[in-house]
């Protein structure tokens, strides 16, 4: 099994992300990232990673819904629950949280367009065909907005991988 480690037990160079990660999250520093703190490669690249996600051009809530769609996709409770309260704060709607948890479509047709991208993606490893990059666009999103996607699958790809093994909660 993995450790949980604190910030004195983990190897040197996971320390700093973790101290920054607690003094984000009001001093604690939850589970995930305490048992993932074992390869500080992957814990600082995960956070490299998401950092650039979230300075990408989808706008919160379309990241959100690349999120919740890998994370449910990949049976990753814990970031379920975490994506669940980041929607929340984020003000959306109870119908679309559920919709994304019980992988429903999406009342929204522009999100469920990038609901439907992602899985596409998912499903053919980046071969999307060309109808299905129309089918985006035709929502307004560009061809930058669909490079996000990939870089949204790949970090939380990562991250539902890593924290299923370690068995975060």
């Amino acid at each position: 099994m993995f450790a949980a480690h604190s910030v004195e037990s983990a190897p040197e160079a996971s320390r700093p992300a973790m101290q920054a990660v607690a003094g984000a999250s009001g001093g604690t520093v939850p589970d995930a990232v305490a048992r993932l703190a074992a390869s500080p490669e992957l814990l600082n690249g995960f956070l490299a990673l998401s950092a650039s996600f979230e300075r990408c051009t989808l706008d919160a809530l379309a990241r959100e819904v690349v999120i919740m769609t890998v994370a449910v996709r990949n049976q990753c409770h814990i970031c379920v629950a975490m994506h669940t309260g980041k929607l929340r704060k984020l003000g959306a709607e109870t119908e679309l949280i559920a919709a994304l948890r019980e992988e429903r479509a999406l009342t929204d047709e522009r999100l469920e367009a990038l609901r439907m991208f992602t899985l596409d993606v998912l499903s053919t490893a980046g071969g999307v065909d060309d109808d299905a990059l129309k089918a985006l666009r035709a929502h307004g999103y560009t061809e930058r907005n669909a490079l996000e996607v990939v870089l949204g699958i790949g970090t939380y790809t990562m991250s539902t991988f890593a924290n299923r093994l370690v068995r975060a909660a």
